[in-house]
């Protein structure tokens, strides 16, 4: 993975677009920049099928003119980029519709703690040990059953990256992160036909990850599983899901409750705030400073500070 990210030079690209904002008499002002790094393999019956570098930098800038908003973005982090870019935006943002809504977050809301939430773990890997655990991890669903008839590969991928996001309130916040990933899909057949399954695992620390032969075999294992299925008279039947559908299911509802789903009364939760809507028993509930959480954030996107609270509660 290429070098130590460093969020100095994204904290001076960020202030700078503020400064422009507000010098071009914008009322107020935001800006996220990143810049990330890393590589990502597939291997496929042994062989590599695509081996990927990639470098990415990043500004996005948004200006208020009273209710009035625009946005504009940059890939140039240099100060007449960024310069062109504010004024860009400042542009757009004196011919679009006022909106009584729009706004940055009171800043009584902004994150004034910065905790170190353990997200920063580079991986000192080079592209031939990436294809290596792949190879390995392919290898291993293989040879679990010989059911398993053909793979759609197995891919390893390993990112950091730095982000800054500032406002006019005078907020700055930066956070590193790294995520590294492990993955495998296999095709098994019976007389019915093909069936098609995965596993894979994701973790800020690469220590942490499941092994690639484990990966594999589960792979394998989950695709073996769906053979032999058979079909079942109408009727009332319990329904036991596994866990890993958890995030589909609860998607449905994450979605719903989303600002902007309300915002446009596009949702079917619309005015249901201190409704019953689960059964009793459940409860859902926001955990963002755990450390090396994938979602983990001391600040959201508009530098509001996070906090542990219900989501649902008691149904």
């Amino acid at each position: 993975m290429t070098g130590m990210i460093n969020n100095v030079s994204l904290e001076q690209a960020a202030e700078i677009a503020i400064q422009q904002a507000t010098s071009q008499g914008a009322s107020a002002a935001e800006v996220g920049v990143s810049h990330s790094n890393g590589l990502s393999v597939t291997v496929r019956h042994g062989d590599v099928e695509t081996l990927e570098h990639n470098n990415d930098t990043g500004l996005a800038v948004t200006v208020y003119f009273g209710q009035s908003k625009a946005s504009a973005s940059t890939s140039d982090l240099r100060s007449e980029a960024i310069a062109d870019t504010v004024k860009a935006a400042c542009g757009i943002a004196k011919h679009t519709q006022s909106d009584a809504c729009t706004g940055l977050a009171d800043p009584e809301l902004m994150a004034t703690e910065f905790s170190d939430l353990s997200l920063y773990h580079p991986w000192d890997i080079d592209p031939e040990q990436a294809i290596n655990i792949a190879t390995e991890c392919e290898q291993a669903g293989f040879d679990v059953d010989n059911q398993i008839s053909n793979s759609e590969g197995a891919s390893l991928s390993s990112h950091q990256g730095g982000r800054v996001y500032a406002n006019s309130h005078g907020f700055v916040g930066s956070t590193t992160s790294t995520r590294h990933s492990l993955s495998s899909t296999f095709i098994a057949n019976d007389d019915r036909g093909m069936q098609r399954d995965y596993w894979y695992d994701i973790a800020r620390d690469a220590t942490d990850l499941e092994s690639a032969k484990h990966i594999g075999q589960r792979a394998a294992q989950n695709t073996l599983r769906r053979l032999n299925a058979r079909t079942m008279t109408t009727g009332t039947y319990p329904v036991i899901f596994a866990s890993e559908i958890a995030p589909s299911l609860f998607g449905q509802f994450i979605g719903a409750i989303r600002g902007g789903a309300l915002y446009r009364k596009s949702s079917f939760l619309l005015d249901h705030l201190d409704k019953k809507i689960f059964p009793e028993f459940m409860h859902i509930y926001e955990q963002p400073h755990l450390l090396k959480g994938i979602g983990s954030a001391m600040f959201d996107g508009e530098g509001v500070a996070t906090h542990t609270r219900d989501i649902v509660r008691d149904g």
